[in-house]
């Protein structure tokens, strides 16, 4: 993710970002017996078949293509089928698609399709119906999910481990098997959301404009505040909403807190960008001019320099005003905004701006985190 370069010395830009990165999914074409006639599967992909599957390239190209086939069959199959269709699966190690049906007259013509057939008791229109009555039961927390099963021919009930003999588990799999053919499986743990903790130096997005995290603190994190004003609305690096902005000050200043919520946790950590060791934060001493600091950001990762000078007055290019900041010889580039700056495990500041860039060199400022932790009475999430 980027930050925004600075331009010069006191005259410098900030360091956000208002570009908006729009990824864009090729549609599929319809699939085709002929593989040579389509475009060939990517190098990154039949790595990651190799990687995830355990795949060869040749081996990866036929799953492709078998697939394909396996898409056009079940279009065919479930138009073939009609009423009688209960879904289908593919089988990787035969290569084949197999579709269920309810009635043997259908057999036939489903084959006709080129998947293999199973006769089976429930449609998947029925399934469908059965587990949406199931959607209206309350779920404890010893269940984890449920969903309709072709294969199974059930709604399929997933149990955490330990947890299938619970009064409240078996009382909703007693609900649950009064309105739909259920099976019930068990898994290890139950599911969680993967928004992820606020970790330093990750990316978060407010309008069109990216920035980075700073450090955690008890109920949200701290960033830089020309990212956002008070009540601006935050995403995740995945686009999932983490809270918003609750306090902010800029110019003069240049601090924000946002507030952490929506599946989303603190975690005493700055990103090392795998060039070093995640760091934990264990305090915040602030560290002398000419100690050695490191910073992380979403755009530039992991850099380090010397803390040159404190309350530093710097006048950006744009003509912003902001006092009390710390320079140092760190660079940095557009996005990093906000983002961690960190002396050994102990918390400095966050990255406001700064001229140069981090492949020429240049100077970065950042706003002290003790400063912050006064002005909006937060408390630091330390390990």
């Amino acid at each position: 993710m980027r930050r925004v370069t600075g331009a010069r010395l006191a005259l410098s830009a900030l360091l956000v970002t208002a570009t908006c990165a729009a990824t864009g999914l090729t549609p599929t074409a319809a699939a085709d017996s002929r593989p040579a006639h389509r475009p060939p599967a990517s190098a990154a992909l039949l790595d990651a078949m190799r990687r995830d599957l355990g795949l060869t390239p040749a081996a990866a190209r036929e799953r492709l293509a078998d697939e394909r086939r396996a898409v056009k069959a079940e279009r065919a199959a479930r138009k073939a089928a009609g009423a009688a269709f209960g879904g289908a699966w593919f089988d990787a190690g035969r290569g084949r698609l197999t579709v269920a049906v309810t009635e043997r007259r259908a057999v036939s013509d489903v084959r006709d399709t080129g998947a293999d057939v199973r006769l089976v008791e429930h449609s998947d229109a029925a399934l469908d119906a059965a587990k949406n009555r199931v959607d209206k039961v309350e779920a404890p927390s010893g269940v984890a999910s449920w969903r309709v099963d072709p294969r199974a021919n059930r709604v399929v009930v997933d149990v955490v481990a330990g947890h299938r003999g619970d009064n409240d588990v078996s009382a909703f799999l007693r609900r649950a098997r009064a309105t739909a053919p259920i099976r019930v499986d068990t898994v290890p743990e139950a599911p969680r959301t993967y928004a992820a903790g606020t970790v330093g130096g990750d990316p978060y997005y407010t309008g069109n404009v990216r920035c980075s995290i700073g450090f955690s603190v008890h109920g949200g994190f701290v960033t830089a505040g020309h990212c956002g004003k008070a009540g601006a609305a935050v995403r995740g690096w995945d686009g999932s909403a983490i809270g918003a902005f609750q306090g902010s000050s800029f110019p003069d200043n240049d601090y924000a807190w946002v507030s952490v919520g929506n599946g989303w946790w603190t975690v005493p950590v700055v990103l090392g960008w795998g060039t070093v060791p995640d760091q934990l934060v264990r305090g915040s001493a602030e560290a002398p001019v000419g100690a050695s600091i490191c910073r992380s950001g979403s755009t530039t990762k992991w850099h380090c320099g010397r803390l040159l000078a404190k309350n530093e007055t710097v006048n950006y290019s744009d003509g912003t005003v902001v006092h009390q900041l710390t320079k140092t010889s760190v660079c940095a580039q557009g996005g990093d905004s906000g983002g961690s700056f960190i002396s050994g495990d102990q918390a400095q500041g966050v990255t406001s701006g700064g001229w140069g860039n981090c492949t020429s060199g240049g100077e970065t400022w950042f706003q002290p985190v003790n400063e912050i932790l006064q002005r909006y009475g937060l408390r630091l999430h330390t390990a």
